[in-house]
């Protein structure tokens, strides 16, 4: 059982308990306490997937990614593994951290902050659509391993179970806002719509984003149209 699984994220905790205390109380539920599924926010700092070519080539022959922690959604984990990702400018970034499981193609998210510190000129992507992007050069414990594309800024984006977009009134490939509250208040437009059965209600958003509103656990955020 994943980690994810055995402690339920704070948001499904409180979703679950508004839900008791209006019906305790007989009263209408408010709109987003209707919501099939909490709404999940997170920030996801720069990081990389990698082939399985890729990993061995990095850290020695036959090695394979070890869970360092759980994600939100099921089955995807933080590894115990790190790059360095080296720049055109010969500036680099350490403790890069691997998402698993490996994918069929090699990929490094950065913030556009991270993206000027190395002298990258990147392109806001889609995940995975990485044509006609620039490359960069990857060092581990066992040697080098040169991608000559794939270094993206992620397009912000919503993962959602079906049961999610009806309820939002979306389809896969619309897109939505995502009005966030607090102190630094803003409103992100063209949030992606993601929808698979597999997923959970979760936005991803990257860490130029999450501090330009200083995103708290406890911020307040909605989807809208």
């Amino acid at each position: 059982m994943s980690a994810t699984a055995a402690t339920p994220h704070r948001a499904v905790v409180e979703h679950l308990v508004r839900q008791a205390v209006y019906n305790r109380l007989g009263r209408p539920l408010p709109r987003l306490a209707t919501a099939p599924n909490p709404l999940v926010v997170n920030v996801s700092a720069r990081h990389c997937h990698l082939t399985p070519e890729a990993v061995e080539q990095l850290f020695g022959k036959g090695r394979q990614l070890t869970v360092h922690k759980w994600l939100y959604q099921e089955g995807q984990f933080a590894a115990k593994e790190t790059v360095t990702l080296i720049g055109p400018r010969s500036r680099v970034i350490s403790n890069l951290r691997i998402l698993g499981p490996c994918r069929t193609l090699n990929q490094v998210e950065l913030a556009y902050t991270d993206s000027i510190a190395l002298g990258f000129d990147i392109p806001l992507r889609l995940s995975g659509n990485i044509k006609d992007t620039p490359g960069g050069m990857l060092m581990g414990p066992a040697g080098f391993f040169e991608m000559t594309d794939g270094v993206i800024r992620a397009a912000r984006h919503v993962h959602m179970h079906p049961d999610d977009a009806a309820f939002y009134g979306v389809k896969a490939g619309d897109e939505m806002k995502l009005k966030i509250g607090g102190p630094c208040a803003i409103t992100l437009d063209k949030m992606l719509c993601r929808v698979d059965p597999s997923f959970k209600l979760e936005v991803h958003i990257d860490t130029d984003e999450g501090n330009a509103c200083n995103l708290l656990p406890e911020t307040p955020c909605e989807l809208i149209r």
